[in-house]
């Protein structure tokens, strides 16, 4: 069972009956591109996540969740369940690269549902590629079935206000530095960051080659944040809770279990004007 990250040549080397492989490939800036580019090529065997609609639900943006709000676990359960999901099924997810915008949310939303056994394509399909393994272009008929998942609400951050209650938590922002300094913001009418949040770029979390480091140098980047804190204080962030959880992942990668999301995240903060706002820093 892989849980936190696979090679290309492990995913090769999996029957096709003993998997379901997921391609969350998305362009925020053309939203139509990551199913064209599915259309064009993927993995074998290979279903498609719609961040926007498969892995969110974005009627629920005017209640201050976010841009990316969470989907409810009954319609999370139909979506697992076009797929030909069942309990246990090992799942393998992968994006255009490094997992950074949907494979890793969707990693996470299913272990929000309770399952250990999904794992993101360590590289994405660029990785895939390299390798020189198959691509082909027919969509997959895969079986329905009838499942329900239960989400965890321990896992997660809905109320805005659980950020600075006693005992506050260690906020860790994904984002790239220039958007928590507040410097620019190309997606948020607000620019900055949550007074308080630490800027951790999830970029940091990659190699030079796109693949995620090692679990060893991971762990040493996230102790030195952490200092005497325990991992279960810590709640990631980002623009909309889907980048964040490239940082919850790549804990996870390095042994540190039991950090949270803030799924409404930077958009979902300043939903509310009157809520304080940060720059600089860091």
């Amino acid at each position: 069972m892989k849980t936190t990250l696979i090679s290309a040549a492990e995913l090769a080397a999996l029957p096709p009956g003993d998997v379901l492989i997921v391609d969350c490939r998305k362009d925020l800036a053309d939203p139509a591109k990551g199913r064209r580019d599915y259309l064009a090529g993927h993995i074998p065997g290979a279903v498609y996540a719609e961040l926007d609609v498969d892995l969110s639900d974005l009627s629920l943006q005017p209640q201050g969740l976010g841009r990316h709000p969470l989907p409810s676990a009954q319609a999370f359960s139909a979506v697992l369940g076009r797929w030909g999901w069942r309990p246990g099924l090992q799942v393998v997810v992968y994006d255009a690269a490094h997992g950074a915008l949907a494979a890793a949310r969707l990693w996470w939303l299913l272990r929000f549902a309770g399952e250990r056994a999904v794992a993101v394509l360590d590289g994405g399909y660029a990785a895939w590629q390299a390798a020189g393994l198959p691509a082909e272009t027919a969509v997959p008929q895969r079986t329905a079935t009838s499942v329900a998942v239960h989400f965890d609400p321990a896992q997660v951050v809905l109320d805005h206000a659980a950020l600075h209650a006693a005992p506050a938590p260690l906020l860790i922002d994904a984002r790239a530095v220039p958007r928590y300094r507040g410097d620019t913001e190309p997606l948020d009418p607000v620019a900055g960051h949550v007074p308080g949040a630490l800027n951790r770029p999830f970029t940091d979390n990659l190699a030079s080659d796109g693949r995620f480091k090692d679990a060893a140098e991971l762990k040493r980047d996230f102790l030195a944040m952490l200092g005497a804190r325990d991992p279960a204080e810590v709640v990631h962030m980002c623009g909309s809770g889907v980048t964040a959880c490239h940082n919850l992942l790549a804990m996870e990668h390095a042994g540190l279990a039991g950090s949270r999301l803030y799924a409404p995240s930077w958009s979902g903060w300043v939903s509310d004007r009157s809520r304080a706002v940060a720059t600089g820093g860091q």
